[in-house]
C-alpha cells in the first residue's frame, strides 16, 4: 500500500528552507497550504554541534527472558546485534546493530541443601525462571561441586552470539540474590514486599555475582564492563507470587552491598568492572536512592542505571543534575511499553535524550510475550522452557531509525527539538539527526545554520521513513529525494511517522 506522503517539489523545498530561522512568510505558508501541499509547515530540529552531550555508547537489550527459550537462534542474534539485512519468517529486516548486552546472573535451581528446596511463586512461569551457578553455601570455590556452570545454557549463548557479531559492552545484572540467601527461600521476593536478603548473604550476594563476572572473563572470552547487583530494588512489587523473580532491598542495605562487590570484583582481578546502580524503576526514586547513598558508597559506583517506567513523568533533569554533580556517568538501562507502534517509545526516548541526557539506552525485552511490549511477539509455554516466535511490531522498524544510525563513538548534541535527537560523528563529518512525528499530516523544516559548512556539492539528505500506521513503509530508504537549500531543508511527515536523515560533510 502506497503511504498518504508526497514530497514537497523542488522549488517548494527551497522556499521553506529558506524562510528557515526567519518567520515563515505569507507566501510561504500559502505554498505548502495550496492543494497540492496541505501540511502545516512547523519548526524542526535545529541542532546545535556547541551544545555537546558526550560520546554514545550505544543501544542495547536484554537477554532474559526471551534468550532464555531462543538463545540458540541464530537468525535473532543476526537481527538484533548485526546491521545486516536478515530473513526472518520470510521478510527481509535491516539488523538493529545492538552493541549493549545485558545478561542475567539467575537466582533459581532445584537442588536440595540439607533437605532445603527453592520455594516457587505459584505465578512465576517456566521461562522467567533463570538458573543460578552457585548451588549452596558449602563452597565459594568455583571449581568445587557447590558450582554448576553448565546450566543456562541457552541465554549464554545468545551471549556469546552476540560477542561474535559485534556487540562490545556487556553488564552483568541480577534481578534476585540466589534463592538460598533469601529470608524465605522464594527468588520472586518476600510475602509482603519488604527486604528478602539474609543478613549474612550481603556479601555472599556481591561473591556470586564477582566470582560469575570472573568465570565469564576467564572461561567464555566475556569481559563485563559492568555489575548491577539490584533489580528495581525499592520496589514493594517484588512479592512471594510474583510472576518474576525480584528482590525488595532497602538502600541502607544496597549501600553495604555496594561495597562488598567492589572489593570481591577488585580481589578477582576486575578492577576495571565498575559496579553500577541502582536500576530503579523510577526517574525520581532513582534520585531519592542515590541522595540516600553517602559519600563513600557514591564512590564505589561507577555508573547509575535507571529505568524508564515513570515514562512521561519524573524528573529526568533533576536525577541527571544530581548524578552529574557527583561525576558519575547515566544510563537507561531498561525501558519498555506496551505501544506496539514504537511512537510512545520514541516519545519518551526523545525525553531522556533532551533531559535525562544518558550515554546508553537499553531496551528491555526484545522478544516478549505480550502483544506490543516486544519488537518481536512470541507465545511462550508457561509450563516448560518453550515458545514460538510470531509477528514483528511496528516498534521494531521505529528503534532501527535510531539504533542503524547513532552509532557508538558519536557525539550526542542538543537537536534544538522536542521530538528530535542528533548525533555527530566528528571523524565522518556527519550529521545524523531522526525525527518523530506524534500527531497528523505535517511538513516540519530543519536548520543547520549553526554548523559552519553542509552538504556536499549535490546537497543530499540521506533520508529512511517508518510509517506506523497499518500498511504504512517500513524504514523505507530514500537516498536522493530531498535536496538542502544552503543549511536548510524541509520535509513531510505522515501521521504517527519517525524519519532519520544523514547529512554528510558538516563542519563545525
Amino acid at each position: 500500500m502506497v503511504t498518504r506522503r508526497r514530497l514537497l517539489s523542488a522549488g517548494a523545498t527551497t522556499a521553506i528552507a529558506a524562510s528557515l530561522g526567519e518567520p515563515i512568510s505569507a507566501d510561504v505558508r500559502a505554498e505548502v497550504r495550496s492543494p497540492v501541499h496541505t501540511r502545516p509547515l512547523q519548526e524542526g530540529p535545529a541542532p546545535d554541534p556547541r551544545a555537546d552531550r558526550g560520546t554514545w555508547q550505544g543501544w542495547g537489550t536484554s537477554l532474559c527472558w526471551w534468550a532464555n527459550v531462543f538463545g540458540e537462534r541464530d537468525d535473532l542474534a543476526d537481527l538484533f546485534f548485526t546491521r545486516d539485512t536478515v530473513v526472518y519468517n520470510g521478510q527481509r529486516l535491516p539488523g538493529l546493530g545492538l552493541n549493549i548486552v545485558r545478561y542475567n546472573a539467575g537466582a533459581c535451581s532445584w537442588n536440595s541443601i540439607d533437605g532445603e528446596r527453592m520455594v516457587e511463586s505459584p505465578n512465576i512461569p517456566r521461562y522467567k525462571q533463570i538458573e543460578g551457578f552457585w548451588l549452596n553455601w558449602d563452597d565459594t570455590d568455583p571449581a568445587s561441586p557447590s558450582w554448576d556452570w553448565s546450566v543456562d545454557a541457552e541465554q549464554r549463548a545468545m551471549l556469546l552470539k552476540a560477542r561474535d557479531r559485534g556487540a562490545t559492552v556487556f553488564e552483568l545484572f541480577s534481578n534476585s540474590p540466589m534463592w538460598w540467601m533469601c529470608l524465605n527461600h522464594n527468588p520472586s521476593g518476600a510475602a509482603d514486599g519488604g527486604d528478602n536478603l539474609q543478613p549474612w548473604n550481603y556479601r555472599q550476594h556481591a561473591r556470586y555475582l564477582a566470582t560469575v563476572a570472573a568465570y565469564a572473563r576467564d572461561n567464555w572470552g566475556i569481559t563485563f564492563d559492568s555489575v548491577a547487583p539490584f533489580n528495581e530494588p525499592s520496589a514493594t512489587w517484588w512479592r512471594a507470587d510474583g510472576t518474576q523473580e525480584g528482590c525488595h532491598i532497602s538502600p541502607n542495605i544496597q549501600q553495604e552491598i555496594v561495597r562488598y562487590l567492589r572489593e570481591e570484583l577488585d580481589a578477582r582481578g576486575l578492577g576495571g568492572t565498575v559496579v553500577s546502580a541502582s536500576d530503579e524503576s523510577l526517574y525520581d526514586q532513582a534520585r531519592r536512592t542515590w541522595n540516600d547513598f553517602p559519600a563513600a558508597a557514591k564512590a564505589d559506583v561507577g555508573r547509575v542505571n535507571v529505568h524508564g517506567y515513570q515514562y512521561e513523568g519524573g524528573s529526568r533533569d533533576g536525577l541527571f543534575a544530581d548524578v552529574s554533580d557527583d561525576g558519575v556517568p547515566l544510563w537507561q538501562s531498561e525501558y519498555g511499553d506496551g505501544t506496539g507502534n514504537g511512537m510512545r517509545m520514541a516519545d519518551n526516548l526523545c525525553l531522556d535524550f533532551t533531559w535525562l541526557r544518558p550515554s546508553a539506552w537499553v531496551y528491555w525485552q526484545a522478544v516478549d510475550g505480550t502483544p506490543g511490549w516486544g519488537f518481536l511477539h512470541a507465545s511462550f509455554d508457561s509450563d516448560r522452557k518453550e515458545g514460538t516466535l510470531g509477528v514483528v511490531e511496528p516498534k521494531f522498524w521505529v528503534m532501527a531509525q535510531y539504533s542503524r544510525h547513532i552509532q557508538p563513538g558519536m557525539r550526542i548534541i542538543d537537536s534544538g527539538h522536542r521530538d528530535s535527537v542528533a548525533a555527530y560523528d566528528p571523524d565522518e563529518r556527519r550529521l545524523v539527526v531522526v525525527t518523530a512525528n506524534q500527531g497528523e499530516d505535517r511538513t516540519i523544516a530543519c536548520d543547520l545554520s549553526r554548523f559552519a559548512s553542509v552538504g556536499g556539492d549535490d546537497g543530499r539528505v540521506r533520508r529512511w521513513i517508518t510509517v506506523t500506521d497499518d500498511g504504512g513503509e517500513r524504514y523505507g530508504a530514500h537516498p536522493d529525494d530531498t535536496v538542502l537549500a544552503g543549511k536548510r531543508f524541509a520535509v513531510s511527515f505522515p501521521p504517527r511517522s519517525v524519519q532519520t536523515f544523514e547529512i554528510d560533510n558538516v563542519v563545525v
